[in-house]
This record gives structure tokens, sequence and C-alpha cells, in this order.
């Protein structure tokens, strides 16, 4: 750039070119100098916001007129750019201006097909900017609705379908429908019922992919097949998004039509699972978005996730069924943990859609608990130490975000046929307390939703070492020294005094009023049976038992409390 230019130089050039109504080379070069310099803009100087406006202005002007397709496209261009300014639409967002861009983006053409190759960078540079607009304006969004914007857009997403070299065309198409449905209920709702959106974007998700069907529900699966090109990607992550807005709220399906419309996308989705992208980022943005549209589809149309396993197919069996896709989400969910950060983005939609398969489906949850938790053999660890699936999901579980813990603790318990005694083996009672609490299921029980029996699937070295391990800790422990070996008897009994007046004090202060019997009485029987002069022998059985219970389960539990109180009232009375 020569001394005395600047990003408002080509500005002020591309302004008077357009003011001057002069040729349309003239206009044209001015604006391409314009854009050259300022692609990569985003940022613009408040000081030259009314040239901006201006600008704005005087390209729709030519715009409305026929001018030849170079200088329209360089117009679009700089529209394009300029429209990443919220402050210089206000000119922009009229119904006549609007319709200016709709009408070069062939959107006012019902019956007329896209044949004119010309003519694609023109209806993609007028897309762009309905999409910068619409996603900058709320006026714009207002006026979308009433001019119907939508059904044009799906009218053109027809036409798209078996045409080649639209594949720009289509991606900004399903754009421009994801940005209406995100940011305008009424459009979102105007797909779902009256423009049969889910139908037509399904259809163009499925385009994209290029799926071809062997059977109902089930894709040809070659693994052959190259990856899926950019343009392509592209495509299927746009109609991806759309259709999640479009079937949000969409848990109920009370019709034998929708079923069919939920299981076949469903199938498309698996599809899309065991499909690659251009890159490892695209690929991984592209299951991504099909894992929150699996996340819309009612529970009951999950199933066509698996499929019957034909003998000719290699991929991952269970009981007969292919399990290639449900390998690809547990894989991404070990990926998305072990990036450690965004979890309630990133981790917490394909943790819920597994923990919902897993309660509905027998099959799916038998093969995922098979990879999650297997039996376990080695329990010197505590669970959420290691590197194993099992390990990061426990670790997850005290987690700082709520969302986070919730949903990961929740998936194990249903892993666990929601039985509590099963979820402690796996996880110990420290890591489980939260869920349990909030479940009322503190002294044990099971869930609300009903599973096959259990099989008995302990090893014999957890069998051997289950006397052993730590309930709150969940692995096992060295044996702890016994710090009342070495009491003398006199020692023994003042240590049981205190305790006892300790809890009694609390108990004073309604701390801890209304205790349980347990083991803790056998504390107070010991004191009592010492006044009482009881024999040696019963003396010294309570002293071992009383040692036993302080040593390995410390009076936490409910069932190792005593009303104090009124134990103590019984044995002042029962005294010589």
């Amino acid at each position: 750039m020569e001394r005395g230019e600047g990003p408002g130089a080509g500005l002020g050039a591309a302004l008077e070119a357009a003011q001057s109504r002069g040729a349309a080379e003239a206009v044209e070069r001015a604006l391409a100098r314009y854009n050259e310099e300022n692609r990569a803009i985003f940022r613009f100087d408040p000081a030259d916001e009314d040239k901006r406006k201006k600008l704005c202005e005087e390209i729709l002007n030519i715009l409305e007129k026929d001018t030849k397709t170079s200088c329209q496209v360089a117009c679009l261009e700089a529209l394009r750019i300029l429209s990443r300014d919220k402050t210089v639409l206000v000119p922009v967002t009229t119904k006549r201006n609007m319709q200016i861009l709709m009408r070069l983006a062939k959107l006012d053409t019902v019956e007329d097909p896209l044949e004119k190759v010309s003519e694609f960078p023109v209806i993609v540079e007028a897309l762009k900017c309905l999409c910068n607009i619409v996603f900058n304006s709320a006026v714009a969004q207002k006026l979308s609705l009433e001019l119907n914007l939508a059904a044009m857009l799906c009218n053109l997403l027809k036409k798209c379908k078996d045409q080649q070299l639209v594949g720009d065309i289509k991606c900004f198409d399903l754009r421009l429908l994801f940005l209406l449905s995100l940011l305008h209920t009424d459009i979102r709702s105007q797909l779902r019922q009256e423009l049969q959106g889910v139908q037509v974007l399904t259809q163009a998700l499925e385009s994209s992919l290029n799926v071809r069907w062997t059977e109902e529900y089930k894709a040809a699966e070659d693994r052959d097949r190259p990856p899926l090109s950019l343009q392509e990607t592209d495509c299927a992550i746009e109609a991806l998004k759309a259709l999640f807005n479009v079937t949000l709220d969409s848990w109920n399906v009370h019709s034998k039509n929708e079923s069919h419309q939920f299981r076949y996308m469903a199938a498309i989705l698996r599809h899309c699972l065991l499909t690659m992208g251009p890159t490892e980022d695209k690929t991984e943005e592209l299951h991504s978005n099909a894992i929150n549209l699996l996340s819309n589809v009612p529970v009951s149309c999950l199933d066509v996730l698996i499929s019957p396993s034909s003998q000719e197919e290699t991929d991952i069996k269970y009981n007969g069924m292919n399990m290639g896709a449900i390998q690809v989400l547990l894989d991404f969910m070990e990926k998305r943990i072990d990036k450690g950060s965004s979890y309630r983005e990133g981790l917490t939609p394909v943790l819920s859609l597994l923990t919902e398969c897993c309660r509905t489906h027998r099959n799916i949850r038998k093969f995922i608990k098979a990879q999650v938790l297997p039996p376990l053999r080695d329990v010197s660890n505590r669970p959420e130490v290691g590197t194993t699936v099992r390990n990061k999901l426990v670790r997850l579980m005290t987690h700082v975000d709520l969302g986070v813990k919730q949903i990961a603790a929740e998936f194990l318990f249903v892993l666990c046929k929601e039985r509590v005694d099963s979820l402690l083996k796996y996880t110990g009672y420290g890591n489980a307390a939260g869920l349990l609490a909030a479940r009322g299921l503190l002294a044990g029980g099971r869930g609300d939703h009903w599973y096959s029996d259990d099989e008995d699937t302990d090893t014999e070295e957890y069998k051997s070492a289950k006397p052993n391990i730590n309930l709150i800790t969940g692995h096992l422990e060295e044996p702890m020294p016994n710090p009342m070996d070495e009491m003398t008897e006199e020692q023994k009994e003042y240590e049981a005094m205190k305790l006892v007046n300790m809890f009694d004090k609390l108990s004073r202060y309604r701390s801890i009023y209304k205790l349980l019997l347990g083991r803790a009485a056998y504390i107070l029987v010991l004191c009592s049976s010492q006044r009482a002069r009881a024999s040696k022998q019963r003396y010294n059985q309570l002293h071992c038992r009383i040692s036993i219970s302080l040593q390995k389960r410390m009076l936490t539990t409910s069932r190792e409390r005593v009303i104090f109180y009124r134990t103590s009232q019984e044995i002042s009375s029962g005294e010589d």
C-alpha cells in the first residue's frame, strides 16, 4: 500500500464510483479494490459509518437495475463485507432491498430450474448477503417471515436436489434456513408444520452424504468409499444444524408417518456417524452435529442405530447386531472427555444420548456396559484413578459443573440397571453420594425403571477381595492397625464414655436428636455392663465388637447411630 493510502481510501473511491453512475467497469474496479482491501475485516472505523451506509444504498440501487454478472458479483461481495457491521444495516433492511437480494438469489422464481451456470456466483453471493443481514438485523428477521423467505428457500433447495455444480448454493441455502429457524420461532413452526421442513431437510442431508439404501432404514456400508469432500461435509453440517432447530420438542411421536420420518432420519444419522470428513476436525464437527440431532429423535426410533449383522460384515458385533455406530459414539465421548474443557457443550449431548439409548434398548446397554464397566478384577486403586473410560467417568461424578456430574452419574447408574449396590461396586459410595441423595436412595434400593434380572458377573478376584473393600472409597485398603489393641481396660472404658458424652451433648443441642439404633449401642451397653459388674467374658466380647465397629465403619452410617438419650435412660434404670 502506498503512502497516504489506507482502508478509508478504498471506501471513498468505491463510494465516489457508485455515486457517479458511471460505466459499470469503473464501478466494478473500484468495488473490487475495496473488496480486496477489506476481505478479512470484521471491525470497522466508526468515523466512516455514514460513508458505509451511503455505499450500501448506492450498491442496492445498482443491483436493482440490470447489469452484467461480474459487476453484480462485485457489488454483492462489497455488500456482504459491509453487512458485517450491524450499524449500517438500517438502509438495507427494507422490504424493497430484501426483495432485490431475493430476486438475485433466484428465490422469487418457483418453476425456473437452475440452468445458467454463469448466474451461480451471483446466487451464492446474494445468499451470503442475506445470511449476514438476517443474522445481524431483527428487522430483517421479521421481514423474512412477511416475505415468506423460508418457503422460497425450501423451493430452491428442491431445485438443488438433482443438479450438479450447485454445492455452494445448497450450502448457503441451508445456512440461511438454519439462521431463520434459530432466530425466529414462528419461522421454525412454519418449517415444521406447513413447509414439511423435516422431510425437505432430511432429503438434503441424504443427498449430501450420498446415501445408498440396501433395505428399509439400512444404508449401504462401503468401507472403501473415500471421505466426503469439504463442500459435501459443509452441506451436511448445515442440514444437521437446521434439522436440529426444526425438530426441537419432538419427543412425542403421535402418528405412524412421524415415526417413519424419524426412523428414516435416524438411519441417515447412523450412516453419518460411520462417514469420514476430509479432515479430522471436520469429521468431529460432522459427528458432533449428528449427535445433537439424534438427541431430538424420539427414543423409540433409535433402535435403527443397530441392525442385524450379516456374515460379510466385519464391524463390531454384539448378540448378532452391528454396533459400529454405537462404538463411534463411545469413541466420541471418550475423546471429548480427554479434551478436558467445554464439557457442558461438548460432552453432555453424547452422554445424554447414550443414557437414553441404554435405558430403552437392552442390546445397546449390554454392549456399552461391557465396554465401560467390564467385570472388576483389580480393585487395588480407587475407581477415579486410572485411564480407563470407567475411571474418567467416575472422575466426572465429582466435577464442579453440576450438569456434567449429574449426567455422568446418571449414565453409570443406568448401565448398572439403576441398582444402588451395583453402582457402588464400580464407583464407591463417596463418588455416588450426590446422585443417590438427589434420588432418595442413600439407604439403597433401585431406580424407577424396570430392567431384566442381573446375571452374576463378579470375577473370582473381586469375590475374594470384596470383604476388605472400603465401601466409601470403592477400593481395597490395607488393614488398619486397631488403636484399641494397646489400650488397657480402663483406657477403653474412658474412651467409650468420652464418645457417649460427646453424642449426648450433641443430642442436647438437638443437632442429632433422632438417631437409629446400631452398633454404637454396644458402647452404652459396655458402660452399663461395667457398672453392673458384668462377667469378664461378656465385657471382652463387647469391647471386641466396639473395636471392629470403630475401626471399619467409624460410626458413619445411619445403622450405627443410636438414640442415646433414650438408651442412657434405660441403662440408668438398670443399674444396681
